[in-house]
């Protein structure tokens, strides 16, 4: 049975996978007992009658015959589910417990229906699918809850991030670690720590759960034909996603808004908040079971493919994809949304279609079937670029931009493409067509060649909208000098900004633009830069004008 400091620990952890509370006894006394019979058929939990929604004990009194009742009601779950029902005084108020442990003889029914705990809430299975794949998890259990029982406690457990998580889920400092790690349940009946806690708290936690651990690939082009760079991120799961993160970051396209004169605002060319999703899908909801998988993170010139072992779970059917949250780890998804990395349970699907529509990206591929894989495209395919296209006056008009805007759109991406691969994935123009049309845009201004033919890649120097918006020969000495002079004067006023930050404030001219003029600048003798590459300084020489 709890006592006084149990109660008060629990309230200040709030609600999560293995408490709930309520303020008052509800009407209809089976919501009671959904929830109790949910816990049975997970790892157990406490529910207390008596705090608020804001984890405010505000007490309840309960008579004899609403006591009776919620008994009844308890009794109701079908094979019998052994539950405590008792009352504890915690400063001159009262608190009613219903506390449960997990159930030995699952799954447990109430009116014909399974119940679930689904991180912070209560779901019921309701079609076949489901209630197979619960079964299939009741006959071995669900691997996060599982003990490790080689795993020391003492030594073992990753103390500092321990304390962040603690300051993340927002409990008290006065709680001690024995007593948050008690109120998660995270131990066995035996005393041992279950897989979950040791995935997400262990300093190593790989040194026991072999493939508990990311690999991140990446490959030159578009197939796995050569490994350019291969990196392997174990530790404990946050530490895995934010050192993953980082990996793409440094990888990927990354601009800065600071538009407005506030702080400045990443946009990654996938939008971030969608990769970190399919990333938080995978740690969640990968099939531990499996040991000869790990996750991947796998990066291509046109996507990013994020793959887990273990594909959809039968308990979700095709048709409720992306609506529906169904875990094979319960006990991490549960740490996760403690800590605010699930927004909404059942909506990480939804969010990055949305994400990826808002982005103008193409539509994100999702394989559901034994590894379970989350592609995320770099660029618009053919078919949506077309799309996109701003429709001309002519017919003239709207052929020569469907072109060169599609050739644009892959140079920004992949700079190095060949006329071959700009013509594959345009798929209705030749490569002497290609070629014809970069001549064109090269002769314009608006693109510039950097290094040799097969080696080097182009350079767009000016951001094109439409094709009468094209300039009819090369810029003139006085236009280059009017975009040097808004450099330098950036450069005057802050002398670290970046390549990307400079192109943001000009808004006409590409981040490859402005390294063009850069490096124009620093020939001339008109600047250099002193320091490390990334947190060095730009030294105006010599200023230049009319």
């Amino acid at each position: 049975m709890l006592n006084k400091e149990d109660i008060e620990s629990i309230v200040k952890s709030g609600e999560g996978y293995n408490a709930e509370f309520k303020v008052r006894v509800p009407n209809k006394l089976k919501e009671l007992t959904e929830e109790i019979c949910a816990f049975g058929n997970s790892a157990g939990g406490v529910l207390l009658l008596g705090v608020d929604d804001h984890n405010v004990i505000q007490g309840l009194t309960i008579d004899n015959r609403k006591l009776s009742a919620i008994q009844n009601s308890l009794n109701q779950i079908n094979p019998q589910l052994p539950s405590d029902l008792y009352k504890v005084n915690v400063g001159s108020k009262d608190v009613w417990v219903i506390e449960v442990n997990s159930g030995n003889q699952k799954p447990y029914v109430l009116s014909g229906v399974i119940y679930v705990r689904q991180g912070p809430n209560t779901q019921k299975l309701t079609n076949v699918e489901q209630m197979r794949d619960f079964f299939q998890q009741s006959n071995r259990i669900y691997f996060d809850e599982a003990p490790c029982s080689s795993f020391n406690i003492n030594t073992d457990i990753d103390n500092t991030y321990f304390e962040e998580f603690r300051i993340e889920a927002g409990l008290s400092k006065a709680i001690s670690q024995q007593q948050i790690i008690q109120n998660l349940r995270l131990l066995t009946n035996e005393g041992s720590l279950k897989n979950g806690a040791v995935l997400f708290f262990g300093k190593h936690p790989e040194s026991f759960i072999e493939t508990a651990a990311i690999r991140c690939v990446a490959f030159e082009g578009n197939s796995k034909t050569q490994i350019i760079d291969d990196k392997l991120f174990g530790g404990h799961l946050l530490g895995q996603y934010k050192q993953s993160m980082q990996w793409l970051k440094n990888k990927l396209n990354v601009r800065y808004d600071i538009s407005g004169g506030g702080a400045r605002k990443e946009v990654w060319e996938i939008p971030e908040t969608a990769l970190k999703e399919a990333m938080i899908n995978a740690l969640s909801h990968r099939d531990y079971y499996d040991k000869g998988a790990r996750i991947t993170i796998e990066l291509f010139n046109n996507r990013v493919e994020i793959n887990n072992p273990g594909g959809l779970t039968n308990a979700i059917a095709l048709s409720e994809f992306g609506t529906k949250s169904h875990s094979r780890n319960p006990l991490i998804f549960g740490l996760f949304v403690r800590i605010a990395m699930v927004e909404q349970v059942g909506s990480g699907i939804g969010r990055i279609r949305n994400l990826m529509d808002s982005a103008k990206l193409s539509k994100p591929i999702f394989k559901t079937e034994g590894i379970f894989s989350v592609i995320l495209s770099r660029v618009l395919t053919t078919q949506e670029t077309t799309q996109e296209t701003t429709q001309e006056t002519t017919q003239e008009i709207r052929k020569g931009t469907d072109t060169t805007n599609k050739i644009l759109n892959i140079l920004a991406h992949k700079p190095e493409a060949s006329r071959n691969e700009i013509a594959a994935i345009i798929g209705n123009v030749t490569a002497n067509g290609v070629k014809y049309q970069l001549e064109k845009l090269k002769s314009d201004g608006i693109l510039e060649r950097e290094g040799s033919t097969k080696s080097g890649r182009w350079i767009i120097l000016k951001i094109r909208k439409t094709t009468q918006e094209l300039p009819k020969k090369k810029l003139t000495t006085t236009q280059e000098t009017k975009t040097s002079d808004r450099i330098i004067k950036i450069l005057a006023i802050n002398p670290r900004a970046s390549g990307k930050e400079i192109a943001v404030v000009l808004k006409d001219i590409t981040e490859y633009g402005v390294k063009y003029h850069l490096n124009k600048l620093k020939k001339e003798g008109v600047i250099k830069h002193e320091g490390p590459r990334k947190s060095g300084v730009w030294v105006i020489l010599e200023n230049i004008g009319h």
